[in-house]
């Protein structure tokens, strides 16, 4: 008897949260799209704001207006989104209690262009990006006209010196010296004011050591402000001009 009295108990347990979860499934969706979850994944939202994303959203979610959330098309509103200037990348998800929610992966400027005809970043992957109402990025300024095979070059060193601590507070500026051949980069840094001839990007990983090393030195025995160029061109050793 007591086995038969368990399995009516289970059997009506299980009814139960199956009703639940099929009532709860029911409602949520019903529910209109009124309320989105922004979840920025690398950090704060520097160059787009939770209401733009917001705002993005809802006008796009016009088209589904007292329709239930099972309904919309979560790629297409990743399509929406992604195609604004500022987001590299967009995720949109519905909670189990049906909540909609995006995740949103912003652009990561490494360089900022500001010569005669216009002023903008590239990012990380060596997209353009325009400037931001809401922040300037720290990164290093170039004055230069880049098109081209320029940009591979010119954001490969780019990442190199966002993806270093050191080079990241010292270099402020990458110019393009030289016409011919391989590209060859200047660096301008913030504290000494020196210009640093970095030359093509043969040897990248040898030429910042050194130049850590140097840097080290000069700046335990205070003479950092003799130095106006340092040379990285030539092979296991730093040629500098006072």
């Amino acid at each position: 008897m007591k086995k038969y009295s368990k399995l009516i108990k289970f059997t009506l347990l299980l009814s139960g949260i199956v009703f639940l979860y099929g009532f709860a499934a029911h409602r949520n969706s019903k529910k209109t799209n009124t309320e989105i979850k922004v979840i920025f994944e690398n950090g704060d939202n520097l160059f787009v704001s939770y209401e733009t994303v917001n705002k993005l959203l809802i006008q796009n979610l016009e088209a589904y207006r007292n329709q239930s959330k099972e309904n919309i098309n979560l790629n297409n509103l990743e399509g929406f989104l992604q195609r604004n200037e500022m987001i590299e990348n967009a995720e949109i998800f519905l909670t189990l209690s049906g909540e909609l929610g995006a995740i949103i992966t912003q652009r990561t400027p490494v360089l900022r262009v500001a010569n005669e005809t216009e002023t903008y970043y590239y990012d990380k992957l060596g997209i353009k990006m325009p400037l931001s109402d809401n922040y300037s990025a720290r990164v290093p300024i170039t004055t230069d006209t880049i098109s081209g095979k320029d940009v591979v070059d010119i954001i490969n060193l780019s990442n190199t010196i966002r993806d270093d601590e050191f080079l990241k507070k010292q270099i402020i500026g990458i110019d393009q010296i030289g016409s011919t051949g391989k590209h060859q980069f200047e660096l301008k840094t913030r504290v000494g004011d020196q210009k640093i001839i970095f030359g093509d990007l043969s040897r990248m990983e040898e030429k910042i050591a050194k130049l850590k090393v140097f840097y080290q030195k000069i700046m335990l025995d205070s003479t950092i402000a003799d130095y106006k160029t340092i040379n990285l061109k030539f092979y296991n050793q730093i040629v500098c001009e006072k």
